[in-house]
């Protein structure tokens, strides 16, 4: 029964049977189609909490799954795993990081954690360690890491609310990795834009943080892997 490409004692055959220009061009051609079955697809592995995880709307409507429909336009050959868990810290996720990475093989890693870390009022220097620890093992596992920025309200405590919000551009500086700087830019501000648990955004949100995401994450799409 034939399965795929020829065997290749068969094809040697036929090549030198072929004229030397058509024998190169169908050599070249096999050779550029054997590359590209081997090729495959590239991920970006996204690793948050309930902003992340479409919490309280249509999974279709979050917008992780609005970027795997603009990797599909955009950046043919990309995928977009979801990877994230309503309710997660960043201690929680650091104890889940290594096994994703080993499962999904991602070439870029959004890591977008730290809210529930905030809304609990946990001390900012566990969070920094967490968020610099998972930077690492994505390095170390060959992926290109993203921080995305967060905030929380002044009313959790002028000073807490500012040291949070200096953290993530001050882990990013320092591990020298890309940021988003606000996850909620343009949302933040906007009542209207969340549930009615005042916490989640809605549906409308998710292509405003997207956009959000997206000039930071695209020119990370063509770059070659990261060296650990």
């Amino acid at each position: 029964m034939l399965s795929g490409l020829a065997p290749v004692p068969f094809l040697t055959l036929a090549l030198k049977n072929l004229p030397r220009t058509l024998a190169q061009a169908l050599a070249a051609l096999l050779l550029a189609a054997a590359c590209a079955a081997g090729a495959a697809e590239r991920t970006v592995l996204v690793f948050g909490d309930s902003l992340s995880a479409a919490y309280g709307i249509a999974a279709r409507d979050g917008w992780v799954a609005l970027l795997g429909e603009r990797l599909a336009r955009e950046r043919p050959g990309w995928r977009v795993v979801n990877a994230s868990v309503s309710g997660e810290t960043t201690a929680g996720g650091l104890r889940r990081l290594p096994e994703d990475l080993k499962r999904h093989g991602p070439a870029v890693v959004v890591i977008a954690l730290g809210a529930n870390d905030g809304l609990r009022g946990l001390p900012v220097e566990g969070t920094r360690a967490n968020l610099e620890s998972m930077i690492r093992l994505s390095r170390a596992a060959r992926a290109e890491p993203v921080l995305v920025g967060l905030m929380i309200p002044p009313n959790y405590g002028i000073d807490y609310a500012r040291e949070f919000r200096e953290l993530f551009p001050d882990v990013a500086r320092k591990s020298k990795v890309a940021r988003v700087p606000f996850l909620l830019e343009g949302v933040a501000e906007n009542r209207d834009l969340f549930q009615a648990d005042q916490l989640h955004p809605t549906a409308a949100a998710q292509p405003r943080i997207l956009e959000n995401v997206w000039p930071v994450l695209a020119p990370l799409l063509k770059r070659p892997p990261a060296r650990p």
